[in-house]
């Protein structure tokens, strides 16, 4: 009997876990990781959405992890 207790408190925890991370993701604003895209091109969207290209106008700064081939993933 004890046992059933100890696993239904768990998967209400995990429930409840799940429940936070899904309404903190789908109302979150973008991390501080992310590169701010307002004021580019559709173009220049595309290409850093498909190829990870960041325009050399580009504001702000780039990811710390910065490779030095101008590409996000490097392909």
């Amino acid at each position: 009997m004890e046992r059933r207790i100890v696993m239904w408190m768990v998967i209400g925890a995990l429930f409840l876990a799940v429940l936070f991370l899904t309404f903190k993701i789908g109302t979150g604003k973008a991390s501080a990781g992310q590169i701010d895209t307002t004021g580019w091109t559709e173009n220049e969207k595309m290409n850093y959405e498909m190829h990870g290209i960041i325009p050399a106008n580009a504001q702000g700064s780039a990811p710390s992890t910065y490779t030095g081939s101008g590409m996000v993933g490097g392909c």
